[in-house]
């Protein structure tokens, strides 16, 4: 049976979940795992179902017979093919813990995505992303050449039909121009619980105000630095007696785990924009596995 899932925003409204639910039965389909929000604050509605089509109906025309059903509750939607994995372009300068910890996550199964391309500043990857029969394109950035620089990287992303660009510690400001282009389909990890501590170097300013967590934040690139909507965070406890160096070692880690969350939940359509917040539904049952153990 063909495994979909259905993504909805809409006002909220009386009935918006049984009109789902109904036409989703009309249609032969048994859903599996469902998550909604009704925002009280704005009046906005989420949800994101997930259904098995036991009478093999394909989604064009899934999608094409909702329309009847969402025009009175004027949803804006979605129906995905949970088989096919999103296209993904990487981003990395010349810290690599990210970078390495997607690969191994790619290449036993446990984040279901299709790597395309991963684009450097730098030389310092080309070898193992090469290794994992990747494209590595190396797009040297100065202040003189950014403009052209970005426009290579756009054509990268568009040749290869990259859905979602992943800047795993990629040490450069993108323009305002390509994040609008790109708007919910840039995820960035950055080194610090945000909002607080923003910049170059937070961990430097974490450990001059002594601070017990530091922590690590994946958000939506938008043209505002670090301001994008929030996907996923986390935190590491740490001590007085550790330096600024122990908390770029200790935060490594956070980092990696931080950005591969964020990652999968965008993929699984799991993530909504919510004004400059986001609404992160929780993960379906069985949607961690792995395809292999190493």
């Amino acid at each position: 049976m063909k495994t979909y899932a259905l993504t909805v925003t809409c006002p909220s409204a009386r009935g918006v979940v049984a009109a789902i639910a109904n036409y989703l039965a009309d249609q032969g389909c048994n859903i599996s795992d469902s998550a909604q929000f009704d925002d009280k604050e704005t009046g906005g509605f989420f949800m994101r179902v997930s259904f098995e089509s036991e009478a093999e109906v394909d989604l064009a025309t899934l999608s094409d017979g909702f329309a009847d059903a969402a025009r009175p509750f004027d949803m804006a939607y979605e129906f995905h093919d949970e088989a096919v994995k999103m296209k993904v372009v990487i981003m990395v300068s010349r810290f690599g813990h990210c970078l390495n910890d997607l690969l191994y996550r790619w290449r036993i199964g446990a984040l279901p995505i299709d790597i395309v391309a991963v684009v450097s500043n730098h030389m310092d990857y080309q070898k193992v992303v090469v290794n994992n029969d990747i494209p590595f394109h190396c797009i040297k950035v100065t202040p003189e050449n950014k403009a052209d620089a970005e426009a290579r990287i756009m054509a990268v992303v568009e040749d290869a039909g990259a859905e979602l660009i992943v800047l795993a510690r990629y040490m450069q400001i993108l323009s305002d121009e390509m994040c609008q282009k790109m708007s919910g389909r840039i995820i960035n990890i950055h080194h610090s619980f945000l909002p607080s501590f923003k910049g170059a170097n937070p961990y430097k300013q974490a450990f001059q105000r002594g601070v017990k967590l530091i922590g690590a934040t994946s958000h939506y690139v938008t043209a505002d630095l670090d301001e994008g909507p929030i996907i996923e965070q986390d935190i590491v406890r740490v001590t007085h007696a550790q330096s600024a160096e122990d908390y770029v070692s200790l935060g490594r880690d956070v980092e990696s785990q931080v950005l591969a969350r964020a990652i999968h939940a965008h993929i699984h359509q799991r993530v909504f924009v919510n004004g400059n917040k986001t609404v992160v539904f929780p993960a379906s049952p069985g949607s961690y596995a792995s395809e292999r153990m190493g």
